[in-house]
């Protein structure tokens, strides 16, 4: 991931780990952290959840084995975001057709998948996931 990525504002969050599923709980909690600061229902807290949590499944499946995935959070107006990344050999950004991805659009506002060549790291490309979940409107 850039690390002069434009769309990065000053106080985003950005993680760097392992591409392991066993660290899914700590992510997961951070983005249920966010969305809780951020004044979200239950049941969007939930969604985001569950929506981080399958956007860096399909990464983590996708990574080179042994290299890092970079998660980072941002709260834009009224909306959390979510941009995932991992070093892949894998020629493909994932399919629009597979259960995880319905699942993942279903539970987000907005999903996306590229895929980036290499900037210097030594690997193939990188593949990205972003979504965005909006904080729900009340009494409207």
């Amino acid at each position: 991931m850039n690390d002069t990525d434009p769309a990065g504002a000053d106080d985003d969050i950005e993680l760097r780990l392992r591409a392991d599923l066993g660290h899914l709980p700590l992510i997961r909690s951070v983005a249920a952290g966010i969305a809780i600061r951020a004044d979200f229902d239950l049941d969007a807290i939930a969604d985001l959840r569950l929506a981080v949590d399958e956007a860096c499944s399909t990464l983590i499946t996708r990574a080179v084995p042994g290299s890092r995935m970079v998660c980072r959070f941002g709260l834009r107006a009224d909306e959390v975001c979510f941009t995932g990344a991992v070093a892949t050999e894998q020629p493909e950004t994932p399919s629009a057709g597979s259960f995880g991805w319905r699942v993942l659009t279903t539970l987000a506002d907005s999903a996306s998948a590229w895929i980036e060549e290499d900037t210097g790291n030594g690997q193939a490309k990188w593949v990205y996931v972003q979504l965005a979940k909006r904080r729900p409107v009340v009494g409207g």
